[in-house]
Order: C-alpha cells, then structure tokens, then sequence
C-alpha cells in the first residue's frame, strides 16, 4: 500500500473520527496508523488511538500513544485524564496518581481529577491519604453528595462525627438536587447505620433508591427472559464431554451475585504464590454472549454452535487476558456474571474451573440496596421486588448447571466462610488445583488494586459483623421478604 498523501491528513483524520464514533474501532486503528506514518508528531492522532487501545483492551498500546500525545501537548487535561486510566489498567498506579497529580496542578480549580486520585488511593487501600484529597476536594465544593459517599465509603462512623452534621446540613440545603443529593443519601444511610440509629437509615436510602430507580428504569422480565433463552439455547448439549483448547492457562472464574463475597473469595486466592488476581473483567461474557447471540436478538442453540467457534472463543480470551494481565499460568477472573454460560466457558476453555460464593439473600440484597452503583450498571438494584426477582434468576440459571454440568463448580457460603476461615479457604484453595499455602489466610496485608465497593473490607481479617445484619430492619425489609416468598427462593426455616 503506498504511504498516505500528507496532503489528505486532514481528511482521512475526519474519516477515522467517524469510524472511531461508530464503533468500528479497528478500522479507525488502521486509518490512524496510515495518518501517523505521515504526520508522527500529532497529538489528537495518539490521543484517540490511545483511547481506541483502551476500548480494545490493549492498556500497553494505549499508554505508549498517550505518553506520546503527552509529550506533544503536555498540558492538555484530558490526555492526562485518559493517560491516568491506561497506566491504571496496565498495573502502574503509582505511575497514574502521579499523572493524576500533574492534573490538579493543571487544573486546580477542577475538583474532578482529585476526586479520581482519591478514589484510586481507595482502591490501593491507602484510606488515610484519599480522606485527606476528599476532604481538600470538600472546601472547594461542599454540595457535592459524591464527595461525602467517598468519605462515608471507607470509614466507620462514630456518634458525634462532625462530618455528619455537615452531611446533614448539605441534605436539607435546597440548592442540593438531583444525583448529588441522591449520592449524600447513600452517604448518610450508612451513617446513621453505623451510629446505631436504625431508625433513621431508611428515611434516607428509600427516597435515594427511588431516584436511583427512576433514573434507570429495569425490567425484570426482561432478566428471566435472558435466563429462559439461555437455558433453552443449553438444553440437551453434553457439556460433560472432553472438549478442546487452550490448555497453557487456567482461569478461575469467581462468580455470584454483587456483595456475596467475590471480592474477598478472589483476595484469598490471589494471595496464593500461584495466582494471579485479575479482578473483574467483562471478555470472557462478551466473547461468550458473541459466540451464543443471533442477530436480531435471542440465543442459538448450544448444538448449532461449531467446535471451531467454540476453540475460538477460548483462544480469544486467552489472548485478551494475556494482553491485559501478567500472569504465569493461573489467574482469577472475578465475572460475576459468568455462571450464566459456565458450561460454555468450561466447553472452550477445558483448564477453567469455576467459583460461585453464595450468601443469605437476605443480607446480601440489603447490601445491594444500600450501596450505589457505577453509572447505569446494576439497575435492578434499586428495587426491592427486582431484587428478588433477580436472585431467582441466578438461583434458576444455578441449579441449571448443577443438573447438567455436575461437579463443575465449587461453592462457598460467606456464612460458612466467616465462621471458619481456615476450613473454607482450604477447600477453596484446594478446588482451585493448587497447593495450600498459609499466605492465603493472610489476605488483607496483600498489596495490590480493588475495584470494588468492598475495597475496605478486604483490606481487613476476616469478620462476622455483616452475617444477619438484615434482622435490625426486618420492618423496612418486609417487602423483601415477601417478594423472595413469593419468588420460592427464602432461605430454609426462614
């Protein structure tokens, strides 16, 4: 191919932009390329082919063209914002709360970028010095209700807390609307649950659900439907059948519901000299649902799916975790969402073993309510009823595989896990094909990123203070409990 006319720069940049909008990211890729081999030193070029390295999982690419654009536009906040997340994603966080910090300095009035380096510190369970971001964040915007749900995120609250008054006096200023007041809400919920006034924990998280719940409207049909397809799309397939592929890795799939356990179930394995902690990412579902998926909607018959789209699908997630985790040969994926096509996983990926963490509906679904969640993921969890619905789909997509892929997966209660944490993590490791190690038991002294709303509790031992927590609001809970009732799905004797 002849190289590009510098001439046509220009346009062919425009082409790429619409390409790259539309979602055909590749081919945006590949335009990019052609314009940078003609013009190397042009930063929006190596801006947008960093974030298209984003989007295509590839955070070395998207880190080597956005220290490039960088360098050709140091002061530019949205290179520096974008750099942040691809260093992040590489593993470099120290590297991306510099960055971060080279973006207050360049925008100090911009309460955002603080606000992101405090929540990576978070993630890095470095608590004391995201407080004393948020709080700096704090003078300079104190109406904003996501900068006290931080706060409130990773603290316990004790009587008399100034914070709490303060939080309090933001709640009943007028000017504090929308999802700003909807995120001080959650904050306070969990104030008053922390400081023992039970009484007062609903008045605060039922109105933020609400908000929550009109914002982003859920259908729970449309979950059972999901399942029902899926289901019979599996019906009659023999998934006990050796199959092939890629045997030069062995992923442990860490599955369940939100606030089940995962996250802690994950840390304990990743403490192990053998396992790498991937955390949660989303391929290994895409890829599966790609595979499964016809066009128009709806699912095809597992029967009608080729050996060869089945290899392929295992080769391709092998090749995406390969490119955005360092890994020897184990490593955990913490999908919550893969017990919906274990078997599948299994089918392409024969190494695969598979986790799911159970716990009391009735705890974890009160976790789910009284906990905000990223922007539009997890909709059903701002219903009681939805909520219900929900765990009945996961415990029917469950029970699914249990009848036709048996021993295929491990179970751990958080229950149990709670009461005998040396036991459970045994039979954990042991279910994860490697040697026990006591590095296991000591999983909150590893270092490393979490992601997740439980960043705090897996920072510390194991404890028992969450098991049956649901019994102080059995009154405001009542909807609950009627709805997992009606469901079938109520624990036993309850």
């Amino acid at each position: 191919m002849l190289p590009l006319n510098p001439a046509r720069a220009p346009a062919e940049y425009k082409r790429a932009l619409a390409l790259q909008q539309a979602g055909r990211l590749e081919e945006a890729r590949a335009v990019y390329a052609g314009i940078l081999a003609v013009v190397p030193k042009s930063p929006e070029v190596h801006f947008n082919m960093g974030r298209i390295a984003q989007r295509l999982g590839r955070p070395d690419d998207a880190v080597r063209h956005l220290t490039a654009a960088r360098a050709l536009k140091p002061a530019e906040p949205a290179i520096l914002a974008a750099l942040s997340e691809s260093l992040l994603a590489a593993g470099r966080g120290e590297e991306a709360l510099a960055t971060y910090e080279s973006l207050i300095q360049k925008a100090p009035k911009d309460v955002r970028y603080r606000i992101d380096k405090a929540f990576l510190l978070q993630r890095l369970g470095d608590f004391d010095a995201a407080e004393k971001e948020l709080r700096k964040a704090l003078k300079q915007a104190p109406m904003r209700g996501d900068l006290y749900r931080l706060l409130a995120a990773n603290r316990k609250f004790k009587p008399g807390d100034p914070l709490i008054g303060q939080m309090e006096k933001a709640y009943r200023d007028k000017r504090l609307t929308g999802g700003q007041r909807v995120q001080l809400g959650f904050a306070l919920a969990k104030a008053m649950e922390d400081t023992a006034q039970t009484d007062r924990v609903f008045s605060y998280l039922t109105p933020a659900n609400a908000e929550m719940k009109a914002a982003y409207r859920y259908d729970i049909a449309a979950r059972r439907a999901e399942v029902d397809g899926l289901i019979r799309a599996f019906e009659g397939y023999d998934f006990t059948a050796a199959a092939g592929g890629p045997d030069d890795f062995a992923p442990i799939f860490v599955t369940g519901l939100p606030r089940s356990g995962t996250t802690l179930v994950e840390q304990i394995l990743a403490s192990h000299s053998q396992i790498t902690g991937a955390g949660e990412l989303p391929h290994a579902v895409r890829l599966a649902y790609g595979v499964l998926g016809k066009r128009g909607g709806g699912f095809r018959a597992m029967a009608d799916v080729s050996a060869d789209d089945i290899a392929r699908l295992g080769c391709a997630y092998r090749d995406t975790l390969r490119r955005i985790v360092n890994f020897d040969r184990v490593v955990t994926d913490k999908s919550i969402q893969s017990h919906m096509v274990m078997g599948l996983l299994k089918q392409a990926i024969p190494s695969a073993r598979f986790i799911v963490v159970r716990r009391d509906p009735r705890d974890m679904l009160f976790s789910i309510y009284k906990n905000m969640f990223a922007e539009g993921t997890h909709r059903y969890a701002y219903d009681l009823a939805d909520l219900a619905g929900y765990y009945a789909c996961f415990l029917k997509i469950l029970e699914f595989w249990r009848s036709v892929f048996p021993g295929g997966f491990h179970e751990v209660h958080y229950e149990d896990l709670v009461a005998d944490p040396e036991g459970q993590s045994r039979a954990l490791v042991a279910a994860a094909g490697v040697p026990w190690e006591d590095s296991c038991l000591s999983f909150h002294e590893a270092r490393g990123e979490v992601r997740t709303l439980s960043v705090s509790q897996v920072r510390q031992p194991i404890y028992r203070s969450s098991a049956q927590a649901w019994r102080k609001y059995e009154k405001e809970l009542a909807p609950l409990i009627e709805a997992l009732d009606r469901e079938g799905v109520l624990p036993d004797g309850a």
